[in-house]
């Protein structure tokens, strides 16, 4: 590419991002169509920013993840719905129930393990700011690198490069 090209008008990041992200409402209504069972082997990582606009999770989960989540979806979840929006579900964390309501902006990765099949997204700049609080948890130097993806040596929701471009890993498990 020429350095001297003008920055483009079309905002393609936004489109390919909201067209990955609806890959994982679509996959979501299918396992509800099946009956809310997953099929065969298939499990999923969903990680998100829990602070980001339209995240209703209990404060507890928030005070215990400040900035970043992973919740996995295989044996016991509930109440599984989806729309245009994001998608709830109901898990037990710690054996206390929990609904979380989840918009598709707000993923920053999603990943089937049974297929190796894996999503990650950009997180836009209003998510990328860490809300202040009075308590942080999370400022230990490294502590954003220890969440890595299942098998994988690259943290969740970072790209080797800092460049924009999305990570879509369509190999198979061996």
């Amino acid at each position: 590419m020429d350095e001297n090209m003008p920055d483009s008008l079309i905002p393609y990041d936004e489109i390919v991002q909201e067209a990955l992200r609806a890959v994982v409402g679509r996959v979501l209504n299918q396992i509800i169509d099946g009956g809310s069972e997953l099929p065969g082997d298939h499990h999923f990582y969903i990680t998100f920013k829990t602070h980001a606009e339209g995240v209703s999770i209990p404060q507890h989960l928030m005070e215990r993840f400040p900035d970043e989540m992973t919740i996995v979806l295989q044996n016991k979840f509930w109440d599984l719905g989806v729309d245009e929006q994001g998608f709830t579900v109901g898990l037990s964390f710690n054996q206390m129930p929990a609904k979380l309501d989840i918009p598709f902006a707000a993923i920053t990765a999603f990943v089937d393990p049974a297929v190796d099949f894996g999503l990650q997204f950009q997180a836009t700049v209003a998510d990328m700011a860490p809300e202040l609080h009075d308590d942080p948890q999370n400022d230990e130097p490294g502590a954003d690198d220890a969440q890595t993806e299942q098998g994988g040596s690259q943290p969740v929701g970072k790209s080797e490069d800092g460049s924009n471009v999305v990570t879509v890993d369509f190999g198979r498990k061996k």
